[in-house]
């Protein structure tokens, strides 16, 4: 399995409370927050979301 690092890059004010939903399902409160997840299809969709305000690398 794939790991990834998802780093939060851009404030989530004025986003919809959707976005700031799936934000913090991630894990992420403010800028520069990082968590790592194991790439699944939930967390592949909630980053695909949210891409314009997180950055992800993945790990070896």
């Amino acid at each position: 399995m794939m790991k990834v690092r998802v780093t939060q890059v851009r404030s989530q004010s004025r986003k919809t409370k959707k976005q700031k939903r799936t934000l913090q399902a991630l894990g992420l409160r403010k800028i520069g927050d990082s968590r790592e997840h194991i790439m699944n299809p939930a967390i592949k969709g909630m980053i695909d979301k949210v891409s314009f305000l997180v950055k992800v690398e993945e790990l070896p």
